[in-house]
């Protein structure tokens, strides 16, 4: 019971990880949090069990998602580098921090974070381009197939100071960091969605290498339950990147907002009231 219901989640993480560029711990972490702690299915985990198979399982989809991105040229690989250079310490760290946290402080922290993040992605719309980052950093261009430029651009001191950040809730939650950087991407530093997406999970698939190592020596990741959630999140991931070819762009940043608010709203409640 335990192995079909984490292939089914990892099945659902990896789709939805590759098509919005989360690397799929945003959905496993809460729902296996949820369905196997709260509710009494998997009682054995603890949240620094499942943040250990998360990170594990982004190994997978961050693979999977990348080489298919890859392969549509969607993928910026010195944004990818830059960002992951600035990750790599708050990784350690963040992970170091998971150690102290409780279920419940792990809740509300996290469903704080995606409240944070959906609404920023909710005012989307109505906010001024951030034309300071891309005048003031080394600019980028990128032709989509029906022919639309885009200039993008940031400030390297300034990209590696935000994914310092990234890595730190990364390597804390184990999800991913596509879940902060996709909307900084798009939000301050103006890339296209789709490249956002697939630069976003190379950096999720890097980071996850060095996440995964510091997780193992920390005795978080629990081994059996890889089996079922591994060849399910590959799959899923390659799905996911599948559906990602075949969206519109501002129909993949709607997708992003609905899941992080509804995700943010039930790990608050479970961290007040759980």
């Amino acid at each position: 019971m335990e192995w079909i219901l984490l292939a089914l989640l990892a099945l659902f993480s990896g789709i939805v990880g590759a098509l919005v560029g989360l690397g799929g711990g945003i959905i496993l972490v809460p729902a296996t949090i949820f369905l196997g702690i709260t509710m009494g299915w998997i009682p054995d985990l603890t949240p620094q069990k499942i943040v250990g198979l998360s990170v594990i399982m982004m190994v997978f989809t961050g693979l999977a998602s990348t080489l298919s991105y890859m392969k549509k040229k969607t993928v910026d690989y010195r944004s990818s580098l830059i960002f992951f250079a600035g990750s790599v310490p708050g990784t350690l760290i963040g992970a170091w921090v998971n150690k102290g946290l409780d279920l419940p402080s792990f809740n509300l922290y996290f469903g704080i974070l995606l409240l944070i993040i959906s609404t920023l992605l909710l005012v989307r719309k109505y906010l001024k381009p951030v034309l300071w980052f891309v005048e003031n950093g080394k600019k980028r261009e990128f032709i989509d197939p029906a022919g639309r430029q885009y200039t993008y651009g940031y400030p390297i001191w300034f990209a590696l100071l935000l994914t310092f950040g990234v890595g730190f809730m990364s390597g804390l939650f184990g999800i991913g960091g596509g879940s902060i950087i996709v909307p900084a991407m798009i939000l301050l530093f103006l890339f296209p969605p789709h490249v956002a997406v697939g630069t976003s999970m190379f950096m999720v698939f890097l980071s996850a290498l060095v996440n995964s190592a510091t997780h193992i020596s920390l005795g978080n990741v629990p081994w059996l339950y890889t089996i079922p959630v591994i060849p399910a999140a590959y799959i899923g991931a390659k799905l996911g990147a599948y559906l990602n070819s075949k969206l519109k762009s501002e129909t993949l940043v709607t997708i992003l907002r609905i899941i992080l608010l509804l995700m943010g709203i039930r790990s608050i409640f479970e961290g007040i009231f759980g």
